[in-house]
């Protein structure tokens, strides 16, 4: 089986980004959106996952950050929909219970076809690292949507704002780390209908 890897761009009046990915990589993150906090979880979410991340964002944050932020986030989901191809001989399934010191995450992920997103996180606070956190669902959404995934993300316990976000995009990662991964018993596509 080859390399499963694709391209996405997206160019807007409001943004131009482009995206590579490699589901088969080695954690790797290049790129940048302007937005600081946002490459960090990027560049973790890349490294748990085993995905190689290039992401070049450029929007107008003189504005805010929603734009950047939600059209990375398509364009994201668009290359792992593409990279993801056939999605034969794959786990499918993937969850990861992930805790970051004081916060505890629960993530599972079915790569069904079906964009669902069952985002069940109180965060106290307006902004962490200068990203609002009102953003984040926000992310989480438009990815989703464009990877057409189920993804349910739920906050058990967590005081520290940076601390929950990262245990989500972790979570995230090892979840689909998990639902990517090549499974040598499965010889088609995991499902009784034939077809995700």
């Amino acid at each position: 089986m080859g390399v499963r890897a694709a391209e996405a761009e997206r160019v807007t009046g409001e943004t131009r980004i482009k995206v590579k990915l490699n589901l088969d990589g080695m954690g790797i993150f290049q790129g940048g959106t302007g937005i600081g906090f946002l490459d960090h979880m990027l560049h973790l979410w890349a490294r748990h996952a085993l995905f190689d991340l290039f992401l070049e964002a450029q929007g107008d944050l003189e504005v805010d950050a929603h734009h950047t932020v939600e059209d990375a986030a398509i364009c994201l989901g668009e290359a792992f929909r593409e990279a993801l191809g056939a999605k034969e001989g794959i786990n499918r399934y993937g969850s990861a219970l992930l805790p970051m010191d004081e916060a505890l995450a629960l993530v599972a992920v079915d790569l069904s076809g079906r964009p669902y997103l069952d985002y069940d996180v109180k965060i106290a606070g307006w902004a962490v690292g200068g990203l609002p956190l009102e953003l984040v669902p926000e992310f989480f959404r438009a990815f989703t949507n464009h990877a057409r995934l189920t993804l349910h993300l739920r906050l058990i316990t967590g005081q520290n704002t940076h601390h929950i976000v990262e245990a989500l995009f972790k979570g995230c990662a090892r979840a689909l780390r998990e639902a990517v991964s090549r499974n040598d018993r499965e010889t088609g596509i995991p499902s009784t209908k034939g077809k995700l």
